[in-house]
């Protein structure tokens, strides 16, 4: 080796040295922002945060939601949507606000968090207003992009006119402006619900303002954007590090953190104590006893009794992209003590919630409740009686006597609701064909656990009086042995046998199914079900990842099979001359779309592929629920389908 050699070797050396020491002292300097419950105040009311938005993008590439929009099946269809959405609604909104929104992607590296905190809801002399909102944006290393977009801005505003005022707070200087509805972009306007304006009655009746504050300021890295001075206020007094109490303080929301969301690249938060209590208040406040409102205000107070809203603390939900599949989840903090109402249906006890060996694997849904009748009954009871009391008995007087002209010792309370067992399945089959209308008109069973199930759907005529008068005494008929029931019904339309209820005992259970095939088709099924779901490849495991088959819940849907009917159904309806069942629903679903527009012009269903082109990024999905003394823990997962385990290209 030559000297000159050694040389250049070293001066390689000290440049990759110096320049990465310069990286190091940049990095050092960009103070990193704290995570979004370290900002916030412990009364924030709802938190929806992403903590590295760079990280989330990544896993959403990675889903096959994500991977089926991407594949070139897609592109005809993918590129009609996007060129709508590029030319009616990117384009005019840039030229309306006067920016460019690839200049505000970029922004999006770290931390992106939307909070609504209680300031500005209830002022002191009790006035209802609205709340607080904060979006607070971590650009990372694009600070000097923020900063030179935020003076963009304020140019922008002076321009338009608009009185634009300056406030430091904590040293932080933010740019206050006052904006009203006219100052809505026209191209959002034209998307929005048309308000009424609307006169308040009464003699010193205030006059309200429209005009929303808009506070915006940059920290560092992070912008601050809010909607009172005092909101933004909280969060530079916590990124100062005055040592403020912060929402990571809050019981409540500690409790949804080691339920569901600490290693999560996007979760949320409800304060639904609080929510609730401001928001009654709030409805309190806003009442005039000049003006009373014609239309009797409900019982707010007994309605939480009712539902058991009063006993839920918080709530909190989440997303992960596991290497097996997107997993979800959502946590209702609502402590056994507390827990009251209908709320308490949801907890349902730790027992067997897997598929009997008769749900077979071609099932399109499954569920199954392990919940005891008799206190759903008793809840249920106890809920009408708070609305009107004496009622149920009322209604179960009425029934007995009816029945005990025929059958003296009738007492629907011994005959049925002492013979609820503590198990109730539902479960639906694939339609005979191809069509929505088919799959719509494809009835699911429905079967609930009895110790003497013949009793049970023999005693049921005393219900059906009180629920179906006009029904008359249930008819029967042999089938395979079995007595099947049919009661008459009223207001259901279509179907080979509609307008009718068909139940049936079999196996410590009564079956019901609005279709009689289907109940038929239930009771060949127990002597030849084939495989059964529970065996199928993949599910064990499936089902393992959201708590396993002991739960208390657990429910089941063939993804694939569902969409291919769904898909078949939009294409065979973008071949209809005619205006469809579909555009109609569409439109009321997308508001960027208005419902006089052709669903067509946005979304073509001609340029859908066939489904056994895509039917790889559709597999299933499982559900469970967990009950713990803290609250009630729901888990969704959706397995990755084997011709997806291969990631995706970047």
């Amino acid at each position: 080796m030559t000297e000159n050699y050694w040389r250049r070797s070293w001066r390689s050396r000290a440049v990759s040295y110096v320049a990465g020491f310069v990286c190091v002292l940049s990095s050092l300097g960009r103070a990193a922002v704290p995570p979004a419950e370290k900002l916030l105040p412990p009364e924030t009311l709802f938190v929806l945060t992403a903590p590295d938005w760079n990280k989330l993008a990544a896993a959403f590439r990675q889903s096959p939601q994500a991977r089926l929009w991407d594949d070139p099946a897609m592109a005809p269809f993918r590129a009609k949507v996007v060129s709508k959405w590029t030319e009616e609604i990117v384009k005019p909104l840039e030229r309306d606000l006067g920016i460019n929104f690839a200049d505000y992607r970029a922004l999006l590296q770290g931390q992106l968090t939307l909070a609504v905190l209680p300031e500005g809801w209830l002022d002191e002399s009790g006035v209802a207003g609205t709340p607080g909102i904060v979006l607070l944006l971590d650009a990372r290393d694009q600070g000097e992009l923020l900063t030179k977009n935020l003076a963009t801005l304020r140019q922008r505003l002076a321009a338009a006119g608009k009185p634009l005022r300056t406030e430091k707070i904590r040293e932080v200087e933010f740019s206050i402006v006052n904006l009203t509805t006219n100052d809505i972009p026209a191209t959002v306007r034209r998307l929005l619900p048309q308000k009424q304006e609307v006169q308040e009655l009464g003699a010193n009746a205030p006059a309200k303002s429209d005009a929303t504050q808009l506070v915006f300021g940059q920290r560092g890295s992070l912008l601050i954007l809010s909607t009172t001075s005092a909101a933004a206020e909280k969060i530079v007094t916590r990124l100062s590090g005055s040592g403020s109490p912060t929402l990571a303080d809050a019981t409540e929301f500690e409790a949804g953190r080691q339920a569901l969301f600490r290693e999560s690249p996007l979760f949320g938060w409800v304060n639904a104590k609080l929510l609730l209590d401001l928001a009654v208040k709030s409805l309190a406040a806003g009442q005039s006893a000049e003006a009373p409102s014609p239309i009797p205000r409900p019982n707010l107070e007994k309605i939480m009794t009712i539902t058991g809203l009063n006993g839920l603390k918080s709530l909190a939900f989440d997303y992960r992209n596991s290497p097996g599949g997107p997993l979800l989840g959502l946590f209702l903090s609502a402590p056994e003590a507390t827990r009251n109402g209908l709320l308490k249906l949801l907890a349902l006890e730790a027992r067997d919630a897997a598929p009997p060996a008769f749900i077979s694997a071609d099932v399109l849904r499954f569920a199954r409740y392990r919940i005891a009748g008799q206190q759903v009954i008793a809840t249920l009871e106890a809920a009408l009686n708070e609305i009107s009391p004496g009622t149920f008995n009322f209604l179960l007087s009425n029934a007995n006597e009816a029945v005990r002209l025929d059958e003296p010792d009738y007492d629907l309370r011994k005959n049925i609701f002492e013979n609820l067992g503590d198990d109730v399945i539902t479960f639906q089959k694939p339609p005979q064909g191809k069509t929505l209308a088919d799959l719509e008109a494809t009835s699911s069973v429905v079967l609930v656990a009895s110790p003497n199930a013949e009793k049970l759907a023999a005693s049921l005529k005393g219900l059906f009086i009180v629920a179906l008068p006009q029904g008359g005494s249930p008819q029967t008929r042999e089938f395979l042995g079995r007595k099947i029931y049919t009661v008459k019904l009223s207001g259901v339309i279509g179907g080979d046998d509609a307008n009718a209820l068909h139940y049936v005992a079999n196996g410590g259970y009564v079956a019901f199914s609005s279709r009689a095939s289907a109940l038929e088709d239930y009771l060949r099924s127990t002597d030849d079900q084939g495989l059964a779901l529970r065996a199928t490849a993949g599910f064990a495991a499936a089902v393992e990842q959201v708590g396993g088959m002991n739960t208390g819940w657990l429910s089941y849907e063939d993804q694939r099979g569902t969409m291919r009917f769904t898909v078949d159904a939009l294409m065979a309806s973008a071949a209809m001359t005619n205006r469809s069942e579909f555009d109609a629903v569409f439109a009321s679903l997308i508001p960027f779309a208005p419902p006089e527009a052709e669903m067509k012009e946005w979304f073509d269903l001609s340029l859908l592929p066939s489904f056994d082109k895509i039917a790889k990024y559709y597999g299933f999905t499982v559900t469970t629920s967990q009950t713990s003394v803290k609250g009630i823990t729901f888990r969704y997962f959706a397995p990755t389908p084997p011709e997806l385990l291969q990631p995706a290209s970047q």
